[in-house]
């Protein structure tokens, strides 16, 4: 079946027409890389906020679905240090359940005006209780309403149901400030590997991944064929 662009056109030869890393692109020196992969990232992080590149903390989480098939949204990281990469999620929502069954997990952050990518592969673990709840805690007020509510991803039938949920979740807050779900669970990625992509516009991309056995192990660095 050949796709159209909705004008006639074709979709293929629109897509190939489309400009890519079109710079000016950073650079990248893998064998000036730092030995550990945290660091790297932070500084290709804080590159990417300083060039203007939006929602820089954006990420793609990917996880296994109950069907077998890859599951992936889009998250904001919430911390990233020497344990690894954290996000949350609801225990009740789609990826809350994924994780529970496979706790393994996928990222990516893509920076295209740097022209560059980071990748994130490893298990993932649950932090306790007091971390889940200060993560909830520093949300905003209707965020946290929403999590009362963990109707997360379910068919919605009626908006006016979804509102008056919503108005009776902050009506809760209201009274009890401190009020948080046990439902709500930070996440940490504890990478097995760590990918830095860095783009080239004749295509040689630089592409240099850490990877480690065990999370106790060394990290060993290895170029890659783009």
């Amino acid at each position: 079946m050949n796709g159209t662009d909705g004008m006639g056109g074709n979709v293929r030869g629109w897509l190939r027409a489309l400009p890519v890393f079109e710079g000016p692109l950073a650079s990248f020196d893998p064998g000036t890389a730092p030995e550990d992969p945290v660091d790297l990232f932070l500084d290709w992080l804080r590159s990417a906020v300083s060039a203007g590149v939006p929602d820089a903390h954006a990420m793609t989480v990917a996880t296994l679905g109950e069907d077998g098939v890859p599951d992936a949204r889009v998250l904001i990281v919430k911390n990233v240090d020497a344990a690894g990469w954290q996000f949350a999620a609801h225990a009740s929502s789609p990826k809350g359940r994924q994780l529970a069954a496979v706790p393994s997990a996928a990222l990516t952050f893509y920076w295209p005006v740097l022209g560059r990518q980071v990748r994130v592969r490893g298990p993932v673990v649950e932090a306790g209780a007091e971390a889940s709840a200060a993560d909830l805690l520093a949300r905003a007020v209707s965020a946290r309403a929403e999590v009362l509510v963990g109707r997360q991803s379910k068919h919605l039938a009626d908006e006016g149901e979804r509102d008056r949920l919503v108005r009776a979740a902050l009506a809760r807050l209201e009274a009890e400030p401190e009020l948080v779900s046990p439902q709500w669970i930070l996440h940490t990625v504890v990478p097995s590997s760590v990918e830095f992509w860095q783009a080239d516009k004749d295509r040689l991309h630089t592409r240099l991944r850490y990877e480690r056995p065990h999370h106790d192990r060394p990290w060993r660095r290895h170029l890659l064929w783009s």
